[in-house]
């Protein structure tokens, strides 16, 4: 009896010490991860510093004329938050991009689009802007408004399946000349969200 008393509480104890190790380890684990998201966040955090106090050259030889359209998928709830759309809008302002289509499923951009509207200088509607003026003025942009109701949420998805292609051939290592897109690139991708929604497209 004393022999399997003493085995049964050997044991105990021995499993009373796995978990114990087991736990320690999850802390240091969650540790960890928790330390490498901060020094993450804070590295982030530096590099907009330098970026914006114009210390760090990395964007320097970005060549913003070769960006003819820029379209920008905005959340529902994100929507809501005009004040930050208008900041994005006047940053891409700054850095001058000439066309943007904002998307919003529920249209609320396009319901606020008077008062985006009202609080940018320079800004058009695409469907009212003149092309001699724009080529005038470097500070000039226009603004297109989408959302579900348009049918152009088809040319989301498909944007989104451009940019998923981008970014696998980005970490592929393939040339660059193979992450320009093109037309047809556009069609494929449209043919394939028209093929996922059972639709025909031409």
């Amino acid at each position: 009896m004393d022999f399997r008393d003493t085995m049964q509480k050997v044991y105990s104890w021995a499993c009373q010490i796995g978990n114990l190790g087991l736990w320690i380890i999850w802390l240091l684990i969650h540790f960890a991860v928790d330390l490498w998201y901060f020094a993450l966040h804070i590295a982030c955090a530096i590099e907009s510093y330098l970026i914006s106090s114009g210390i760090l050259k990395r964007y320097k030889a970005l060549d913003i004329d070769k960006l003819r359209y820029l379209a920008i998928v905005i959340e529902s709830e994100e929507a809501y938050h005009i004040p930050a759309v208008i900041q994005l809008l006047q940053w891409l302002v700054d850095i001058g991009v000439k066309h943007v289509c904002l998307y919003d499923a529920e249209g609320i951009l396009k319901k606020s689009k008077e008062s985006i509207l009202g609080k940018l200088n320079n800004a058009t509607l695409f469907e009212e802007a003149g092309e001699s003026n724009l080529l005038l003025d470097h500070k000039h942009i226009t603004l297109e408004f989408a959302s579900f109701p348009d049918g152009k949420e088809a040319v989301a998805k498909a944007a989104n399946l451009l940019f998923m292609k981008y970014v696998k051939l980005g970490g592929s290592g393939k040339i660059q000349e193979e992450k320009i897109f093109t037309e047809a690139h556009m069609s494929e991708a449209l043919r394939a969200v028209a093929k996922a929604r059972n639709l025909t497209c031409y």
